[in-house]
């Protein structure tokens, strides 16, 4: 996470938000056989821990159960120009949205597999309507608990949960307005606007 205070983001209710809108995140742990990363959709339960699955074959999927992983997440990143702001003297910089949850991972009893596999459909195929929803009904008799033994499911506790806003708060707002029409200008109307909502 970002060192500078001004772009602490401490809000657990947004940032979990923020972990279920992405639902992708990069899980790190530190192995036997050295520092592992995979990369895998997540779900925020009510207790606000994080369940995902790996595939089998992943390398990290036989070191996880009992280890500590981290589990990151991040968005609405863009590049900022020096010439975009109103002061001289400046560097170049990078907007994000991010955070991180750590804590003890525990391999998921099959029930929990199966349940943790259909919400994760649920909840993506939700933002596909008016499609109508995939469900695992559609899949040929037998089909699904064929293919379960090659995923294997993971619960991360989280015990630490830090967020990083960055969008130039600490920047002068003649520097901000430079910024916004830099990024207008180039296309990134969407994380101009973004900025926008965590500057004002």
């Amino acid at each position: 996470m970002h060192p500078n205070s001004a772009f602490a983001w401490a809000d657990d209710a947004a940032m979990r938000a923020f972990i279920a809108e992405i639902a992708f995140a990069h899980i790190f742990a530190q192995t036997p056989e050295g520092p592992m990363v995979a990369h895998a959709p997540v779900i925020v339960m009510a207790s606000g821990n994080l369940r995902f699955h790996l595939s089998r074959g992943n390398r990290v999927t036989a070191h996880l159960d009992g280890l500590t992983a981290l589990a990151s997440l991040a968005d609405g990143s863009a590049y900022v120009s020096p010439d975009w702001y109103a002061a001289e003297n400046q560097v170049p910089t990078w907007l994000y949205r991010s955070v991180e949850a750590s804590g003890p991972a525990r391999r998921l009893s099959e029930d929990e597999l199966i349940a943790q596999s259909d919400r994760i459909s649920a909840t993506m195929e939700a933002r596909l309507l008016p499609k109508q929803p995939w469900t695992r009904d559609k899949m040929a008799r037998g089909r699904f608990e064929a293919m379960l033994p090659g995923i294997t499911g993971f619960e991360l506790k989280v015990e630490s949960l830090r967020g990083t806003l960055k969008f130039n708060q600490h920047k002068s707002a003649a520097d901000i307005a430079g910024m916004i029409e830099g990024l207008r200008a180039n296309g990134q109307s969407q994380i101009a606007d973004l900025a926008l909502r965590y500057l004002e």
